[in-house]
């Protein structure tokens, strides 16, 4: 077949990289090969297979918990988007978190991690380390000065997300970074809320990149995947605790996500636009007591998301209406368009109602009209006293 390239802007590369017609059939879309194993015209040649997929070596079959040719494409694609040396699918997001800091702490061993992160997350950090002897001190990530006292001699990590769940807090990623290497550790973002379209941050300096791949990446609400991006060394522990932990992705999974990337930066785009008008919005309406949102210059981490993020801000908001928890019911569940749901990085725009905080409303905007979306906003918030 022809020579072909992946191109050089972003677009071009979410739909081109990691991606060739069939070579045999020529089919445009990618196989996805559901095979639990591949088979060899000799025992020297498994035996190659085996040495080869076990050293990590890419384009090495020979059972597709360790590696699958559909899994290693979608690989190829999100490194390519987000400029690192290679990339690790996984089976869901918090595979690829707990396998991630798992292969790079041990026994003895100190992690600095946001105060705000993923509850599952927090779950794993609270009840698993401290059972493996692993320390964990939280910090707010906005604080430089609380994030390097925090730092101990044993500390061998930096972990945060790039926008935090629920607040939205947006650390200085490019200055973490350089703190984080001045004390020798690994820097690790979960860019979750965000999405490469958006941000991306090796180019800021971090060392490791990780996405619940279920969400942005993927933006249909069809798949569970999730993927790390970074150099090639720190990559291949993470695979091996991936293969050990039999945490492998779905070939088919993969397929989703690919297939969700081509349109990432459009949908990106869409929904960022969306997030601002809706803010915008809530920030002028009675019912509403607040909103955060990194795009309106009411957000603390307003000035650093301008400098982070591209667009205004993102797709993601939260708010909460006067009333408390009775407002936020009031607002919910008289919506007509917006479904209440509790992930997010969809194309639909979902609600979250969170009462056991306080009543706040966390919302994953979608690439509606965004006329419609304000018109069922309008609706709930007509339904708060």
């Amino acid at each position: 077949m022809r020579d072909r390239t992946d191109g050089r802007g972003f677009a071009t590369r979410s739909i081109h990289a990691g991606e060739r017609p069939d070579p045999v059939t020529h089919a445009l879309n990618p196989p996805i090969y559901l095979s639990s194993t591949f088979a060899f015209d000799s025992a020297a040649e498994k035996e190659d297979a085996v040495d080869r997929s076990l050293a990590w070596e890419p384009g090495a079959y020979f059972y597709s918990r360790t590696s699958n040719p559909t899994n290693r494409a979608l690989e190829e694609k999100v490194a390519s988007i987000e400029g690192a040396e290679d990339a690790v699918v996984a089976s869901s997001g918090m595979a690829v978190v707990s396998s991630t800091l798992l292969a790079h702490l041990g026994a003895g061993d100190h992690v600095v991690v946001g105060d705000e992160l993923f509850a599952i997350t927090e779950v794993l950090l609270a009840d698993d380390f401290p059972r493996r002897g692993i320390g964990v001190s939280a910090v707010d990530m906005t604080d430089l000065a609380a994030v390097e006292a925090a730092i101990t001699p044993a500390t061998k990590l930096l972990f945060l997300e790039t926008s935090t769940n629920p607040r939205l807090r947006v650390p200085d990623l490019a200055a973490l970074a350089e703190l984080g290497h001045r004390r020798g550790l690994v820097v690790i973002a979960d860019n979750t809320f965000l999405g490469p379209a958006l941000l991306r941050p090796i180019e800021h300096g971090a060392d490791l990149v990780l996405h619940a791949a279920t969400k942005y990446l993927s933006g249909h609400g069809d798949a569970v995947s999730g993927v790390a991006a970074g150099s090639k060394a720190l990559l291949d522990p993470i695979r091996k605790q991936v293969d050990t932990l039999g945490q492998a992705a779905s070939p088919l999974s993969s397929w989703l996500v690919m297939r969700g990337i081509r349109t990432l930066q459009l949908r990106s785009r869409a929904a960022s636009a969306n997030a601002l008008q809706l803010a915008r919005y809530l920030e002028g309406q009675p019912a509403v007591a607040w909103v955060h949102y990194p795009g309106l210059p009411s957000h603390p981490d307003h000035e650093v998301a301008q400098r982070l993020i591209e667009g205004p801000g993102g797709a993601m908001l939260t708010f909460r209406t006067r009333g408390g928890l009775d407002g936020m019911a009031a607002f919910t569940d008289h919506l007509r368009l917006c479904d209440i749901g509790v992930s997010l990085g969809d194309v639909h725009t979902l609600v979250y109602p969170r009462p056991k905080q306080g009543g706040i409303i966390r919302v994953s905007v979608g690439c509606e009209d965004v006329d419609d979306l304000l018109e069922d906003f309008a609706l709930g918030l007509s339904y708060v006293s």
